[in-house]
C-alpha cells in the first residue's frame, strides 16, 4: 500500500493562489467522492486551511498526475500553474510530512496548536464521506500519537505564539494604547476566539462580534462582555472600529472598498487597521489602497510571527527527532501488516488443499481402502501440493540468475546447517 501527500502552503504559494486552491467547508464532501471515483484512489482526505491545502490519499499504486489534473480541473486551474507551486510527498514521504504538520513543524506559526484540529476535522470529514479506509485511518491515528507526543515532550508549544497573536501584536504597534480601541471580529471560528481572547488580555474593552449565526457570535461575544451582530449589520457598527479582524470561511468578501469608504468618511479620517486571515479574503484586496486604512493579509504576518519563533529552535530540533521516529514505526508496522496479508492468503490457500485431500481421504475410507494407506496417500498428496508451486517458482528465478530468491527461501523455510545435519541422519 502507497501513500502520498500533494499539497500547496504558505512557503509555496501566495494568499491569491490558495484562495483559489481552497476547499470551503461544503465543498468537501463532493470533492472526496469526485476526488475518489475520477482518480481510481481508494482512500483520500483533504485538508483545507488559510495557510494550506493538501491532499492524503492511500492506493497500491499512487498516481500523482490523476491528482494533480483532478485538483486542477476541480478550481479551474492550468496544470502548470498548479505545479509551479506544490508539492508532492510519497510513501515514507508522505507519513513524515503528515506528522510534521500535525506537530505544528510546517506551519507559519512553528507549533501552533490550532493544526492539530484542523488535521482532525480532515480525518473526520473524510469518515463521513466514506473516502478514509483502514490504511489511511492507521496514518492518522498515527500522526496524532506523535503530535501529542511532541507536544508533551517538547517545549514547542510553550509561550504560543499563533496568527493570531501576531494579528494583536501587530494592533499593537498601529494603536499605542489598545485600551481605548474598538474591535470587530468577523466569524466566529476558532482563530477569532483567539484573536478575542488576546484582544480582551490586551484591555480592549469593546469587543464586537459578527457572525453568520447570532447564537454563535453571542457564544464568543458574551463571556467578554462584547456585542453580537450579524453579517449583514456590520455597516452599521464600521465607523466606530478602529480594529477588524476577519477569518471566515466565506468563499466571497464580507467587507468591500465602498462600505469602508464610507465608514472612513464619518471616521473623519480616523484610521483603521484591518487584518484578513481567511482564505479566501474576506475583505476586497481594494480596500488596502484606501488612505488610513492599514490592510494585513495572512501573509503579511510573517514579520512578526519570525520574531515570536526564535526561541523555539531548539524545542523543533527535538520535535523533529520524534517525527522521525514516529515515522519508521509506522512504515514498520505498515510492512507487518502487509505480510500478515501475504500469510493470511497463503493460510487460505493451503485450508483449501487441506479440505480437497481430507474429502478424498474420507472418501477412500468409506470404500474400506486400508487407513495406515489413506493417511500415507493423504500426507503425501498434501505435502507435494504444499511445495509445488513454492518449488516451481524457485527453479524459475533460479535459472533467471536470481541468488537471492534462494537466500530468501533459506530464511523463509529455516534451512539452516542444523536441518541439513538432521535430514542427514534420518
Amino acid at each position: 500500500m502507497g501513500f502520498l501527500a500533494f499539497g500547496i502552503n504558505h512557503k509555496t504559494a501566495a494568499v491569491e493562489v490558495r484562495e483559489r486552491v481552497a476547499f470551503a467547508p461544503d465543498q468537501l464532501a463532493d470533492a472526496l467522492q469526485q476526488l475518489r471515483e475520477d482518480t481510481l484512489t481508494q482512500e483520500v482526505a483533504i485538508l483545507s486551511t488559510c495557510n494550506r491545502t493538501e491532499i492524503y490519499l492511500s492506493q497500491d499504486h499512487p498516481n500523482p498526475d490523476a491528482v494533480v489534473e483532478w485538483v486542477a480541473r476541480f478550481h479551474g486551474m492550468t496544470v502548470e500553474e498548479l505545479a509551479r507551486c506544490s508539492y508532492l510527498h510519497r510513501d515514507a514521504g508522505a507519513v513524515r510530512h503528515m506528522m510534521r504538520v500535525a506537530a505544528g513543524l510546517d506551519s507559519m506559526v512553528l507549533g501552533e496548536p490550532q493544526i492539530l484540529g484542523q488535521m482532525k476535522d480532515a480525518w473526520q470529514s473524510a469518515r463521513t464521506a466514506g473516502t478514509l479506509g483502514p490504511y489511511l485511518d492507521r496514518l492518522f491515528q498515527s500522526t496524532f500519537n506523535t503530535a501529542k507526543q511532541v507536544r508533551t515532550d517538547t517545549a514547542i508549544g510553550e509561550n504560543p505564539v499563533s496568527v493570531a497573536f501576531a494579528a494583536v501584536s501587530l494592533a499593537r504597534q498601529i494603536f499605542s494604547d489598545l485600551r481605548r480601541s474598538t474591535a470587530l471580529l468577523i466569524g466566529a471560528g476558532e482563530t477569532i476566539a483567539l484573536v478575542a481572547r488576546h484582544l480582551y488580555e490586551q484591555g480592549v474593552q469593546k469587543i464586537i462580534v459578527a457572525n453568520r449565526t447570532l447564537e454563535r457570535a453571542e457564544l464568543l461575544s458574551e463571556p467578554l462582555g462584547g456585542q453580537a451582530i450579524l453579517l449583514n449589520q456590520i455597516p452599521d457598527v464600521l465607523a466606530q472600529c478602529d480594529i477588524i479582524i476577519s477569518s471566515t470561511a466565506s468563499p466571497l468578501p464580507i467587507l468591500g472598498k465602498g462600505a469602508v469608504e464610507r465608514a472612513l468618511k464619518a471616521r473623519k479620517r480616523s484610521p483603521m487597521f484591518m487584518v484578513d486571515i481567511a482564505v479566501p479574503r474576506d475583505i476586497e484586496p481594494e480596500v488596502g489602497g484606501l488612505r488610513d486604512v492599514y490592510l494585513y493579509s495572512v501573509d503579511d504576518l510573517h514579520e512578526v510571527i519570525e520574531e515570536n519563533l526564535r526561541s523555539r529552535q531548539g524545542a523543533a530540533e527535538a520535535a523533529e527527532r520524534l517525527i522521525d521516529l514516529g515515522t519508521d514505526e509506522f512504515m514498520q508496522r505498515l510492512r507487518a501488516l502487509a505480510a500478515v496479508d501475504v500469510l493470511r492468503r497463503y493460510r487460505q490457500k493451503a485450508e483449501h488443499l487441506r479440505d480437497q485431500e481430507l474429502a478424498k481421504a474420507q472418501a477412500r475410507l468409506e470404500r474400506g481402502t486400508d487407513p495406515q494407506l489413506v493417511l500415507a496417500e493423504m500426507a503425501r498428496s498434501l505435502t507435494n501440493k504444499l511445495l509445488h508451486d513454492p518449488s516451481v517458482q524457485l527453479k524459475q528465478m533460479s535459472a533467471e540468475g536470481r541468488a537471492e530468491a534462494l537466500t530468501l527461501a533459506q530464511e523463509l523455510f529455516a534451512l539452516d546447517e542444523d536441518t541439513h545435519s538432521v535430514q542427514g541422519k534420518s
